[in-house]
């Protein structure tokens, strides 16, 4: 069978790495060698991706000689719709593709954003190039599948495979074809790599924050401040060393930026380092040896869950919520919504939840994680059935 990966935006958001990777895995007895359509086709290489699936550029500078363009233009001039025009970038690399069976659409928080009416043209494009397409590991926000243009895309796909219940609900009552399995990112396997100087296994408290999460905060800087008084907090009230960890590097969306600044703050205590960048297997490595983790980015914080590290989630969307309510019956205590912080302590008061509840989080993770690991089995008999 010959399976394409698309809607993927590249390696350095080590997410999205990461969903390639755990999917070539679960697939390989499908197809052993993917195509993977990749905005950034240099990045994946330099990830290594090219070693596991066939990485082609999936986005072209768009031909506007050709008759596709000018329909596309009259739509953004005249209607002011300007997602088709943004879709014909994709259309060059579907076109050229061999004929495949099955076509995964991997970004798996891709429909919880605004320019979510591009992928309608995309997945059109696709569905004249593959027999099945499938919704891979998803989040829908609910209200979103309210837009009849959404929902009649949704509703095409051969099978959806949502990540957690709350867009399983919804997904579900658009597209009757619909499972629910855990991010494939929690069966990613960790690679070991050598640990940083200064970090201290089983006693860092991991932390990562990311520019999206500042850019959707409701008062300005309240975040920053928040992290700030919470390293000051661990730095004077534990023994714990603090390791910043970055998991998105793209340019003008780099979590580097935000952690370079709280790194400067507290670099003369001795006891906070910078992590390095890192291949997604090995940032889940280092992720692991942390005691607890506050982070933001998604795969960040399925990394740390799925190797029992206590987290705490600073979230903005429903994945956040549907992960966590999966992982503990309730996201209470365990995600962070920016937009609700409006106190410079709301952070350290949810880390002391953490802190208090710290061996029987990991326990119930540890539990967690044995039942998901019995869906990866489900997962390749699902593949194997439906797809």
């Amino acid at each position: 069978m010959r399976t394409v990966m698309y809607a993927h935006g590249g390696s350095k958001n080590h997410g999205c790495e990461a969903i390639v990777r755990a999917t070539a895995d679960l697939i390989k007895e499908i197809d052993d060698c993917p195509i993977l359509l990749t905005r950034q086709q240099e990045e994946d290489i330099t990830y290594g991706l090219d070693q596991i699936v066939e990485v082609r550029q999936g986005s072209h500078n768009i031909n506007k000689r050709k008759l596709g363009f000018g329909v596309a233009y009259l739509q953004q001039k005249l209607l002011n719709n300007y997602h088709q025009m943004d879709a014909l970038q994709y259309k060059q690399a579907i076109e050229n593709l061999p004929e495949v069976d099955t076509a995964l659409f991997i970004g798996g928080d891709n429909y919880c954003y605004s320019n979510v009416k591009n992928y309608s043209y995309i997945n059109n494009y696709m569905r004249k190039k593959a027999e099945n397409l499938v919704l891979w590991g998803a989040s829908v926000e609910p209200e979103l599948l309210e837009d009849k243009e959404i929902s009649h895309d949704i509703e095409r796909f051969h099978c959806i495979v949502a990540r957690e219940s709350i867009s399983y609900k919804a997904l579900r009552k658009v597209n009757k074809h619909t499972m629910i399995l855990p991010d494939p990112a929690f069966f990613l396997q960790s690679v070991p790599v050598n640990l940083p100087q200064g970090f201290l296994e089983y006693n860092m408290i991991g932390i990562n924050i990311s520019p999206l999460v500042i850019n959707l905060e409701k008062q300005k800087d309240i975040l920053m401040q928040n992290y700030k008084r919470l390293l000051s907090y661990i730095l004077e009230n534990s023994t714990y060393n603090v390791a910043l960890i970055p998991h998105v590097i793209w340019d003008g969306n780099d979590d580097r930026e935000p952690l370079k600044y709280l790194y400067q703050e507290f670099k003369d205590s001795g006891r906070i380092i910078m992590v390095m960048d890192h291949n997604c297997m090995e940032q889940k490595y280092i992720i692991s040896k942390c005691r607890m983790f506050i982070g933001a980015r998604t795969h960040a914080t399925i990394a740390a869950y799925s190797m029992g590290v206590p987290t705490l989630v600073v979230g903005y969307s429903v994945k956040a919520r549907g992960i966590a309510r999966d992982l503990f019956g309730t996201e209470t205590n365990f995600v962070l919504a920016v937009q609700n912080i409006k106190q410079e302590d709301d952070l350290v008061n949810s880390y002391l939840f953490l802190e208090k509840n710290n061996e029987k989080i990991h326990k119930q993770l540890q539990d967690k994680m044995y039942l998901y690991r019995k869906y990866q089995g489900e997962y390749k008999r699902s593949i194997a059935e439906k797809i």
